[in-house]
């Protein structure tokens, strides 16, 4: 169906409806996520440039990694140049090698399959639960026993005769996975479990916060999520030598030296700059606001769109406590159709919507890689729609 010059009526009224239950709750044009600087970041960041602290050295760096492992209850943290440098570094520290296979969702951000492509490994792609929006754990068993066997400790796939070496469970908009069933598949079939985390800073599974349940995880603080460095990641970690180990890979593996300059393995230059690290500072010390606005958004687009026919709010599985990074309106399958002509209603009012990505295993480099059925994830990409969720809109 041509969308723009022509659309059915009942389908143009459905698609206006939706826009006035948006503009019920956000009364003005919104992007689809905004940072807010509204504390100390001017004052921390004037700080480094008056000092002229602006590189990877400097106070901020080590106070942001200490605030970050204090809020998450996490040993160790390392603060990175961005989420995907800190999931990259995370799959090498784990022993993930070339022509290794990755089981991922093909229902995530690209730089969860790009991070695994960068160390030569081969992603395999694996369907999501509408429960969480995440990885399946139940689906995930079935078809490890139809693909795997167990052979000298390592899980092989009998199509392929590659080594599986690890599972990266993504946190979905920052709703939790159900990562209980997760971690006994792991320990079923010898995978490492990584948390890809960059969406879910402030949310908990049984009130233990992510990224405390993998050997390793990675979180993000880009510009548009729940709080930013503007560029900037990190790894966390309860294993003190990885922790070590993550630290040193990450600052181009230079061994400690007064002056001389010496590597004892391939590095990265993978540090966080203490001028952002600044930013990242000032953000914690808001964050529990932050959280607080954002989980009154999402009680208000629940009360105002779960009383729309065909369509609901995607809420917190039971079992978690999510920072609602980006809130999910779900269509319901009947009202699929309506998905493209709502997105492009409500961005031509100026109501920054936006579909799910698209799937991984839909992407020209990762089309031919091995996937058990995507059924759930496919029909989860033709109705999710994510809101303006930035947490200034609680306070409109």
């Amino acid at each position: 169906m041509e969308i723009g010059n022509w659309a059915h009526p009942l389908m143009t009224d459905y698609c206006n409806l939706f826009l006035d239950t948006l503009k019920s709750v956000v009364a003005k044009p919104a992007m689809l996520h905004e940072p807010n600087f509204s504390g100390n970041e001017w004052v921390y960041v004037k700080e480094c440039i008056d000092t002229g602290w602006v590189s990877t050295a400097g106070k901020f760096v080590e106070r942001f990694e200490q605030d970050l492992a204090t809020f998450t209850h996490a040993k160790h943290t390392i603060a990175t140049s961005n989420g995907t440098a800190a999931l990259h570094a995370c799959l090498e520290l784990a022993g993930v090698r070339r022509d290794d296979e990755v089981i991922l969702p093909t229902l995530t951000f690209v730089a969860t399959a790009n991070a695994v492509a960068y160390i030569g490994a081969v992603p395999h792609f694996a369907d999501s639960e509408e429960k969480t929006l995440g990885l399946d754990a139940n689906k995930l068993k079935l078809h490890l026993e139809a693909v795997a066997e167990i052979n000298d400790n390592t899980c092989i796939n009998t199509n392929t005769g590659r080594p599986i070496r690890a599972v990266i469970c993504v946190h979905t908009y920052g709703h939790p996975v159900d990562i209980d069933p997760l971690i006994e598949v792991c320990r079923a079939w010898k995978l490492i479990l990584i948390e890809d985390a960059a969406e879910s800073l402030g949310s908990t599974y049984k009130g233990q916060h992510t990224g405390n349940f993998g050997r390793l995880a990675a979180f993000s603080f880009n510009g548009n999520k729940t709080i930013t460095t503007g560029g900037g990641g990190a790894i966390l970690t309860n294993d003190s030598d990885l922790a070590r180990q993550a630290k040193h890979l990450t600052t181009t593996a230079k061994t400690q030296h007064s002056w001389e300059f010496n590597h004892d393995r391939i590095g990265y230059n993978y540090r966080m700059p203490n001028i952002n690290a600044a930013l990242g500072v000032a953000q914690l010390e808001q964050l529990p606001e932050f959280l607080n606005n954002k989980r009154r958004l999402a009680n208000r687009y629940r009360s105002a769109f779960d009383g729309v026919k065909g369509m609901q709010s995607f809420q917190e599985p039971e079992f978690a406590h999510s920072n609602y990074w980006l809130n999910v309106i779900l269509l319901e399958p009947d009202n699929e159709n309506q998905l493209e002509p709502i997105l492009k209603i409500t961005n031509d009012a100026g109501y920054m919507t936006r579909p799910t990505w698209t799937l991984m295993h839909r992407l020209p480099m990762y089309e031919t890689c091995p996937k058990m059925d995507l059924g759930c994830a496919q029909s989860i990409q033709q109705r999710l729609i994510n809101l303006p969720s930035s947490s200034q809109l609680a306070v409109q």
